[in-house]
């Protein structure tokens, strides 16, 4: 874009467009809506080539720029991926649509009964980074909560986001819904975001997904509600007691089955009594995938002899770091009241793991700590919207309003009383 009034007027135009289509997207049928999202998952599988085309374009653009090759594996669009977008959207269309439904009706002494009407929250904006396939889950998710949106992919993706988008709006309009419903900002000019998110008049909520410092921006000078999360420094627990083999298997998985994303584990905490065996045996697996370790005192001494270990000491940022790479902090604790009190302090309330054979120690740490998923004896990896059953997720909250954890369709709804009578007058 040439100026800043020409961004301000392309974003008026997509807001007065999203507010209009939320007004039909709310008061379209269920089947309208699913007959959408199936076909969406058959145009992406029948355009895979052509999306990679666009994609490969966007990675070598990239990689020549000087991306980190972290941030380069979030941008890459494989079958797998596109696949998995796929059965998201069949998921979700086969999920009971919630848009409408009346929970907690009661009747009052007044003879009136009272309750609430799940309904769409209506136009929100979505700003993100790198990774293309939050375009088709965000379109998803806005498709089946029958809400509109604006979305502003990463200037990365650029490419990716725009092939991707016009398959949203084709199938949109197969399904006889407003394209308009969704709608990708198709420039990279940086005003785009400032205006996007400073226009309550068309934008109900934003949802910020990518690095800290874009989600600080947006909480920084939104003038719309955001729901964010600004860390993902994920821990995974060893309890004593514990099964060792479990345990060496879940912490591998955590951490090393993906180091990108935002729910793989960063520090790893283990019980005193059980880290002189527990340690050597994930060292090693650590030290075979070229994992660097940097350790408080107790557990350097116990590593440092793990043949090929890369072992260094922990500085006090790094208890609090979310290193997105084959890096991983470790602590020796004393036992679960250390490890509940860690993790509160240093933890960014993204999702924790305890592996544990104690079912109390299980439950004290499901209750007591403080984050969006909690969870006992599996990896933390399945912090995610599609393991969660959600059919897909436009991100991860860790705020504590309505939304908290993998935000999915409810997440994207808001209550509205309804009152039902027959002539009842106050007194």
């Amino acid at each position: 874009m040439s100026t800043t009034d020409d961004v301000n007027a392309l974003m008026d135009t997509l807001g007065r467009q999203a507010r209009a289509a939320a007004f039909e997207m709310a008061r379209a049928s269920a089947a309208a809506k699913n007959a959408a999202l199936r076909a969406l998952a058959a145009l992406l599988r029948a355009h895979v080539e052509p999306l990679q085309a666009a994609n490969e374009a966007d990675v070598q653009r990239a990689r020549a720029a000087g991306l980190s090759e972290p941030m380069v594996d979030r941008l890459k669009l494989t079958p797998k991926v596109i696949e998995t977008c796929a059965q998201g959207c069949e998921q979700l269309a086969a999920m009971p649509d919630i848009i409408g439904e009346i929970i907690g009706l009661q009747q009052q002494p007044s003879g009136i009964r009272v309750g609430q009407m799940r309904v769409p929250i209506g136009v929100f904006g979505m700003i993100y980074e790198s990774r293309p396939n939050v375009t088709i889950e965000a379109a998803s998710l806005s498709i089946k909560s029958g809400n509109a949106c604006i979305l502003r992919g990463g200037s990365e993706a650029i490419e990716s986001n725009r092939a991707l988008s016009r398959l949203v709006q084709q199938a949109l309009q197969q399904a006889g819904l407003p394209r308009d419903a969704v709608q990708l900002v198709p420039t990279t000019d940086r005003a785009a975001v400032g205006r996007l998110i400073a226009m309550p008049e068309y934008v109900d909520v934003v949802i910020p997904r990518g690095g800290k410092g874009l989600i600080e921006r947006i909480s920084r000078e939104a003038k719309v509600p955001v729901i964010k999360h600004l860390d993902g420094n994920c821990h995974t627990y060893v309890d004593d007691p514990c099964d060792l083999e479990l345990a060496v298997k879940v912490t591998d998985n955590a951490k090393t089955q993906k180091y990108s994303p935002c729910n793989a584990t960063e520090s790893l905490l283990v019980a005193r009594g059980v880290a002189a065996a527990f340690l050597p045996r994930i060292g090693a697996v650590f030290a075979a995938k070229g994992v660097e370790m940097r350790c408080c005192p107790e557990a350097k001494a116990l590593l440092a002899a793990v043949p090929g270990a890369i072992v260094k000491d922990a500085t006090e940022q790094d208890w609090y770091e979310e290193y997105l790479a084959p890096i991983i902090s470790v602590k020796v604790v004393a036992g679960l009241d250390e490890a509940i009190a860690w993790i509160n302090h240093y933890g960014s309330h993204h999702t924790d793991a305890i592996l544990t054979t104690d079912h109390r120690h299980a439950q004290r740490f499901l209750r007591e700590v403080d984050s969006s998923s909690v969870m006992v004896n599996t990896s933390t990896r399945f912090a995610d919207g599609f393991e969660y059953g959600l059919g897909a997720e436009i991100g991860i909250s860790t705020d504590k309003f309505h939304a908290r954890g993998p935000v999915g369709v409810a997440g994207l709804t808001s209550l509205k009383y309804v009152v039902l009578g027959e002539g009842e007058v106050r007194s």
